[in-house]
């Protein structure tokens, strides 16, 4: 199939997938109010195979050391997925599948498949990384940029998480973990209990971004927008904390954005 822009709907929410660009969510609209930000590189993003800053571009599996390009100098950031073209594998009324090959700069042969499904008050994620030939580390995760105002209303953050990752210099996580600290932020957040954040645009909107993952980002520092992030693994998490995809292991993961008229 094609990758052209797909439209789904269910009720008055609309979503505009775009497996061209990164197959990324372009828009989602409840009610007719947009709550992505707008524009080629927003929206909402597939993190893979690996999310936020990977230190220098490098990784090490076993004794081999592979280099990714610098897309953030002095690291590599969120993957290659989201500069790539996906394809099209299936698409309903309210759901699209998409799947993307994993390929260079990426040393392993690899499958992603992300499945999008809307209905009236939710949109769920489902992402997985699988392999039929060698076993690599990997991550997954989504980078949303919900709108910080809707029709004149300045978001809220609310969340409780356990700890918040010590960040350097560099802005990568140094290894120590923290109490959580007030923002603005751009910052790895721990949640052994799934990722759990609400976002409230008051009188408006409330929408809780959840999945069952341990580890979320929070980004807040732009005026536009902010970013609410959950993802398998920390920043630079495929040299501190990897996960394996094994033939017989594949790497999964779901995230559910659920909305509230207020």
């Amino acid at each position: 199939m094609s990758n052209e822009p797909i439209t789904l709907t269910a009720g008055d929410a609309e979503a505009t997938v775009l497996p061209g660009n990164g197959g990324r969510i372009g828009g989602l609209r409840v009610g007719g109010t947009e709550l992505l930000r707008q524009g080629e590189r927003y929206g909402c993003f597939p993190m893979v195979p690996w999310c936020g800053r990977m230190r220098e571009g490098r990784f090490r599996d076993g004794a081999v050391v592979h280099r990714m390009p610098l897309n953030s100098p002095p690291h590599a950031i969120h993957g290659t997925a989201r500069d790539a073209a996906w394809r099209t594998a299936r698409v309903k009324a309210d759901e699209a599948v998409l799947t993307y090959d994993l390929t260079d700069p990426w040393p392993y042969p690899g499958r992603v498949t992300q499945v999008i499904a809307l209905t009236e008050d939710a949109l769920t994620l489902t992402m997985s990384v699988e392999t039929y030939e060698s076993s690599f580390p990997a991550q997954l995760g989504w980078h949303p940029w919900f709108n910080r105002t809707l029709d004149g209303a300045d978001v809220a953050l609310s969340f409780d998480p356990a700890w918040q990752e010590e960040r350097g210099a560099d802005h990568l996580p140094t290894g120590n973990r923290t109490d959580p600290k007030p923002g603005p932020w751009d910052d790895c957040f721990g949640m052994p209990d799934g990722v759990d954040v609400t976002l409230t645009w008051p009188e408006r909107l409330e929408l809780k971004v959840t999945s069952r993952e341990q580890w979320v980002v929070v980004y807040d520092e732009q005026d536009a927008a902010v970013c609410v992030e959950p993802q398998t693994g920390p920043p630079d998490g495929l040299n501190t904390l990897p996960r394996l995809v094994t033939p017989l292991e594949p790497l999964e993961a779901t995230t559910t954005w659920r909305w509230t008229r207020l």
